[in-house]
């Protein structure tokens, strides 16, 4: 190793050992904050609700013990699909959840989770960091009235695109289906002539047990198996083209998160991107070895769509997409200005990647 590289890295970690005593030592003068933080999934659902117990952990130590997130686990405080308006009321100070539970609410808040056909994680993240993303998401709470900061929190991969008890084969096997479904997929689905609802993680098992549902979809396959679907439903198919990248948000009342230092704001901000890459991490590495124990230990059939299916599932988005957009200005908004990224994009990502087959 040169001189030159070693005295670079010696004079980087000092000065990243006295920034980090000056963090410590500015922490100490900061006021102590506590958050009540409820959650819409259980932190024991990998990469899906854990995330928010790990960012919890990393504030506390970050901020020096300034900062503390009580986390509740969902129903014990606020009801899942309560968060938002309880933490934009003060009742609560922040909340662990999806834009895309708000959709009867905001009926853009979907294009903030999931959207049908992409954008994929990378692409995502991009248009939300370095594109418009952040600055219209902070406007859809804004223009609705609520009194929340948000924050990106949790990146999820892939997940996987229903649970079934019989094969799916051409659109006229869907007709009539009754099946718990997320976001604008759900709305994807209705047009192929699903009826769907959407139920909190934990409703989920029971409806289909007691044939409620005939069908469901929730996440990746390492939180599915935690709900036992493979016990009622062995037909589990894939590509997840209605969410092949997920985001979870972290809702602060604006109170609250004004009453903050600008030091513990810059904190909590990083923690959470920090969180998206972990998570998404986590979600990559954990699908493998589930799907293959589902397969040999309880006989789930791992299905993949054919391509009239897919191709009925695109040509319903696109129609999805133009009636939200019509019924709806912000929508419209959202969706212009993520397409015109999306295009842009297409350039880097013809030329940049592999080709799947490689």
């Amino acid at each position: 190793m040169s001189s030159f590289v070693k005295t670079t890295l010696a004079a980087a970690l000092a000065s990243s050992l006295t920034l980090g005593m000056q963090a410590s030592a500015q922490a100490a003068d900061l006021d102590r904050i506590q958050l009540k933080v409820p959650i819409a999934f259980s932190t024991q659902l990998p990469g899906l609700g854990s995330p928010i117990a790990k960012v919890a952990d990393k504030i506390q130590k970050v901020s020096n013990n300034t900062l503390r997130f009580k986390v509740y686990e969902p129903g014990k405080l606020v009801a899942p699909f309560e968060i938002l308006d309880a933490v934009s009321r003060g009742k609560v100070d922040a909340g662990y959840a999806t834009a895309g539970y708000w959709a009867g609410k905001i009926p853009a808040s979907p294009l903030f989770s999931a959207i049908p056909f992409g954008p994929e994680a990378g692409e995502y993240i991009a248009w939300m960091y370095y594109g418009n993303g952040m600055k219209l998401y902070q406007k859809m709470y804004d223009q609705a009235g609520y009194h929340v900061k948000v924050l990106p929190c949790t990146l999820n991969a892939p997940e996987t695109s229903g649970w079934f008890t019989k094969p799916i084969e051409k659109p006229e096997d869907l007709q009539g289906l009754r099946m718990r479904f997320f976001g604008l997929g759900a709305k994807v689905m209705e047009k192929l002539g699903v009826a769907t609802s959407l139920l909190p993680g934990a409703e989920i098992f029971p409806a289909l047990e007691k044939g409620a549902i005939d069908a469901t979809e929730f996440s990746m396959p390492a939180v599915d198996a935690r709900q036992g679907f493979y016990k009622i439903a062995k037909y589990n198919y894939f590509p997840g083209w209605h969410q092949q990248a997920t985001i979870f948000e972290l809702l602060i009342n604006k109170d609250v998160w004004n009453k903050m230092h600008e030091n513990q704001q810059v904190m909590v901000e990083e923690v959470c991107k920090a969180s998206m890459a972990d998570s998404f991490a986590e979600g990559e590495a954990l699908q493998f070895k589930v799907l293959m124990e589902n397969a040999e230990k309880h006989g789930v059939q791992i299905m993949r769509w054919n391509d009239t299916m897919l191709a009925a599932f695109r040509q319903a988005w696109e129609e999805v997409a133009q009636e939200e957009a019509a019924k709806d200005a912000f929508f419209k908004e959202v969706w212009d200005d993520l397409s015109q990224f999306r295009a842009q994009y297409e350039l880097w990502e013809r030329n940049a990647f592999l080709p799947r087959e490689f």
